[in-house]
């Protein structure tokens, strides 16, 4: 399985967000690229980067940062946030990022998404949000009518080949995962790479995921608050279980 620490930026800032809230805000560094060098240092391959201002507001706000943030060498780089319009997937892709997370993107248009998987194929990842199992979209700010796993299962149909689930009630309190969706995902969606996220603070967290067949998890806080070692979370979660 593999392991995504995450990097969340504000304003240039790496922060972590309570339960999608912008106003329940932790700043732990004013320097991302140091922060993606240190998770290199102690083993990451991959780094899952969301620009928070930008999916609240729709725009690239922290452009610079994700500039900076894919010019790390040896780095798989996926990023997320606001990212709404092909010449922004086109910009991202030039910097050098490896995969791109579309959000309300999705739910707004589904012929856009449908379009970009045939010219971007697997560099196209689709991030749901889940708030009482219903879609959150704009930065998990505004509430939708739709059905997540019903959702996902349209997702796959469409052709997408990674799904970025998050569990908003779980994010960011260290409470644990919503094990039993991602256990469902993985029985209804045969066919999708499913990247665990939200609420992961141990290593049974990341051995559970890991035996059900979940392609990846982000962690965020768990590192920050070094309840999770990143170093140990890589170790297990490459064994065979």
């Amino acid at each position: 399985m593999e392991i995504f620490p995450a990097i969340d930026l504000s304003y240039g800032q790496v922060v972590r967000l309570k339960q999608g809230d912008y106003h329940q805000k932790q700043i732990y560094s004013s320097d991302p690229v140091e922060t993606a060098l240190i998770f290199q240092k102690d083993g990451a391959r991959n780094l899952h980067v969301v620009d928070l201002d930008g999916a609240k507001e729709g725009t690239a706000i922290n452009a610079d940062s994700i500039h900076a943030l894919c010019s790390i060498n040896e780095l798989f780089v996926e990023i997320g946030g606001g990212v709404r319009e092909e010449k922004q997937i086109k910009q991202y892709l030039e910097w050098g990022a490896d995969r791109i997370i579309l959000g309300t993107a999705a739910i707004a248009n589904l012929h856009f998404i449908k379009e970009m998987i045939r010219i971007y194929g697997s560099s196209i990842a689709i991030g749901v949000d889940a708030r009482d199992g219903y879609v959150a979209i704009q930065g998990w700010t505004k509430a939708t009518n739709v059905n997540a796993i019903s959702f996902c299962t349209t997702l796959q149909d469409a052709g997408v080949q990674t799904i970025i689930y998050t569990d908003i009630s779980k994010d960011g309190v260290m409470q644990g995962t919503n094990l039993d969706v991602y256990r469902i995902l993985r029985q209804r969606l045969p066919d999708v790479n499913i990247i665990a996220s939200g609420g992961i603070c141990s290593t049974n967290d990341l051995l559970a995921l890991r035996d059900m067949g979940v392609h990846g998890a982000i962690i965020g806080k768990a590192i920050y608050e070094n309840r999770i070692s990143l170093t140990d979370a890589i170790a297990i979660t490459a064994t065979e279980r």
